[in-house]
């Protein structure tokens, strides 16, 4: 049985194969793509993870597709970011399409750019490819740190970190607008209260009924338009996860059973809630 840290690293150079054929513009994150200078021992992850220039989406799907990659969930019922879709290979598993990284508010095309400008060179299988910077692998860590809480990367790479690393690193989240999540992944979140993003990552760090997180969700979106898009998606059911937890396409029964099941368990969570704050 081939390893999973090989798997891994040669599905990676098998997707910028892939790239490079469809002149998409990438950069490899997370997992084996970090640089061992950060220390972030035991972080290799399961799945291929990269940021993909926006205006490049649509030519990898489409390279990815033709490839054996089957989309196994979409942008939209993702995350409540929206921020990547996830594909699966049989032979190379699972990988993770980034048209944005959660935490980062400008917009998606200028952050790429940011970080494309001083991106650096990382090797996958003996093929080169592109990664960020070190300092934005750092930031990125941490990032995705206020998301899924490592204390011991917060620990290693902000509260051990100098001070020059830790003033490029608040250079670049100014750069990128990432302050209010940097803040929520270094403890620092209450000093963004007045942040129409503020109240998503407070939800995300503390916990809450859905319903709360999506109030923040609408409260975060940058645009009217896009607020009304997420408050027509509030009530419908994210038919992706249900099939994702049946193992199955979902039937229409299942799916009507879903809706209905909803609001009951929002007010649940709601009364449950509250009984922990009282």
């Amino acid at each position: 049985m081939v390893p999973l840290s090989a798997r891994i690293e040669i599905g990676r150079a098998s997707v910028q194969t892939v790239a490079d054929e469809c002149t998409a513009d990438i950069l490899h994150i997370k997992g084996d793509a970090v640089d061992p200078s950060l220390g972030l021992t035991g972080a290799s992850g399961t799945d291929i993870d990269l940021i993909v220039r926006p205006a490049h989406v649509a030519r990898l799907h489409g390279a990815l597709e033709r490839h054996g990659w089957v989309v196994y969930s979409t942008f939209r019922g993702g995350s409540p970011f929206g921020h990547a879709q996830t594909y699966h290979h049989e032979l190379w598993g699972y990988l993770d399409v980034h048209r944005f990284f959660p935490g980062i508010e400008t917009r998606p095309d200028a952050g790429f750019a940011v970080l494309w400008v001083d991106r650096t060179t990382g090797t996958f299988a003996g093929l080169p490819a592109s990664v960020p910077s070190l300092t934005a692998q750092r930031l990125i860590a941490l990032l995705n740190s206020a998301r899924s809480p490592r204390p011991d990367v917060v620990e290693r790479l902000w509260a051990d970190a100098s001070a020059e690393d830790r003033t490029a690193v608040t250079e670049l989240a100014d750069a990128l607008d990432a302050r209010v999540a940097l803040a929520a992944a270094t403890g620092d979140l209450e000093r963004f209260r007045d942040r129409r993003s503020y109240l998503l990552w407070n939800v995300l760090q503390t916990g809450g009924p859905r319903t709360v997180e999506w109030r923040a969700r609408v409260r975060a979106a940058p645009t009217r338009r896009e607020r009304v898009q997420i408050l027509l998606r509030a009530p419908q059911v994210n038919v992706e996860h249900l099939a994702h937890r049946l193992g199955r396409a979902p039937t229409r029964w299942e799916i009507t059973r879903e809706f209905f099941a909803r609001p009951a368990t929002a007010v649940r969570e709601a009364l449950h809630g509250r009984g922990r704050r009282s």
